[in-house]
């Protein structure tokens, strides 16, 4: 009974008196200053870790799905090539393909190359001949007619072209383009060009700059006329509901089609480009999380400075009752909050920039007068960023983890720390 009484009493882990200590070690007085300096630039470097690491992954998602949306609002999911004779029966294969259930759209296509010039300028472009209900089943270019309109389309001859390329042949609604394909009529002479104006119709601007500078879009039965087409087109574009599950459509399309046909994806299309972007992805994410890492490791560098200099601290503790574990967790939470703050902050600068980065941009290329984001470069007309919040909670439970990692080793020298040899050898 005696023996109980005098057996000091053992306070519960992360005790007050732990969280009391722990705070009294992260608010250094000045002649502790280095040690505090070393805790703010571990602080910072997991909040910068952080912080670069959410908005890179944003910025890279936001690329990805606006590109995505943009290719596949254009092009369509599934691309139907004639095999053995030409597409002369488009028509009937493209009611059929409609049918097909998550089928929203079968536009029959004619693609050809051109020279599209004004009274100023020429420049390459990729024309394309679509029926007027087919564009307008195209919300990126129905819903984004800055100039003319798409009535009467499949009537006359007129065209719609991209909002940089009207800018850059100094063009408008109303105005003529002239178009000059290589293959044209054939004399005695050879095949000669095929020079024609066209009116402008309408200027679509999509946001794509590869599409907006290069793309003009002209009546299918022209565009039949004019790239020496013998009432066939050069392929069928489907679209349908949900472009991730394009695999279950392709037997159905293979058999509504009543043909040979060859079917190529948006996958297949695209792979060596969304391949590419998600190789930069995991690179990117790899050398950021190095960010992360070596600010842990500044956290490992100044608790092993900070238990060195409480050596006598520590010793002092240890004989006025305190245990191993009391000791270890002291350290344990002293370093934890450098990470947990870090991480913390971190998440809420990332957070931050990623929801305002086109004002920031458009802030930094007015401030250093240059353009940090071309558009020709890019092809998007804004930098964009989607934030993949179960992205961000892997990124905080990963910087987090790390941080309480750095915090074990000097937390258990501290806590192995010889009381007698720390009194003695201060």
């Amino acid at each position: 009974m005696d023996d109980a009484m005098n057996e000091p009493l053992r306070t519960a882990p992360f005790a007050p008196f732990e969280w009391l200590v722990s705070g009294r070690y992260l608010r250094a007085r000045r002649k502790e200053g280095f040690i505090s300096v070393i805790a703010g630039f571990s602080f910072l470097g997991i909040m910068l870790g952080v912080a670069t690491l959410i908005v890179v992954m944003a910025v890279l998602n936001g690329f990805r799905n606006e590109l995505l949306d943009k290719i596949l609002g254009l092009n369509g999911h599934i691309l139907v090539q004639p095999l053995e004779s030409p597409l002369t029966d488009w028509k009937d294969v493209a009611d059929r393909v409609s049918q097909v259930p998550g089928v929203r759209l079968a536009a029959p296509v004619v693609d050809g190359q051109a020279l599209a010039s004004s009274a100023l300028k020429a420049t390459g472009v990729l024309v394309r001949g679509m029926r007027a209900d087919d564009i307008n089943n195209l919300a990126p270019i129905a819903r984004n007619l800055k100039e003319g309109s798409l009535e009467r389309f499949d009537e006359g001859q007129g065209v719609a072209i991209g909002r940089s390329l009207a800018d850059q042949l100094k063009l408008h609604a109303g105005d003529s383009i002239t178009l000059v394909a290589p293959r044209g009529a054939v004399t005695p002479m050879g095949t000669t060009p095929r020079i024609k104006p066209y009116k402008i119709a309408a200027v679509f601007e999509i946001g794509m700059s590869e599409y907006d500078s290069s793309l003009v879009l002209m009546p299918l039965s022209e565009s039949q006329a004019y790239f020496n087409r013998n009432n066939d087109v050069s392929a069928i574009e489907v679209f349908t509901a949900n472009p991730d599950r394009i695999d279950a459509f392709r037997e159905a399309v293979t058999e509504a089609a009543g043909r040979p046909v060859f079917l190529v994806d948006w996958r297949r299309r695209n792979s060596t480009f969304f391949n590419a972007l998600q190789v930069q992805r995991n690179v990117m994410f790899l050398i950021l999380t190095m960010i992360v890492l070596v600010a842990a490791l500044n956290i490992v560098s100044g608790l092993i400075m900070l238990v060195k200099d409480k050596g006598q601290d520590i010793a002092i503790l240890r004989t006025m009752g305190a245990s191993q574990g009391a000791v270890m967790r002291v350290f344990l939470i002293t370093g934890a909050a450098i990470g947990v703050v870090g991480t913390l902050t971190g998440v809420v600068v990332g957070l931050v920039i990623s929801l305002n980065i086109e004002a920031l941009e458009r802030f930094l290329s007015w401030l250093t007068n240059t353009d940090l984001f071309p558009r020709d470069l890019y092809f998007l007309s804004k930098l964009p960023a989607e934030i993949a919040f179960g992205e961000v909670a892997a990124v905080v439970v990963m910087a987090l983890a790390l941080s309480f990692l750095a915090t074990l080793y000097p937390s258990w020298r501290a806590a192995r720390l010889d009381p007698v040899d720390a009194l003695r050898y201060g």
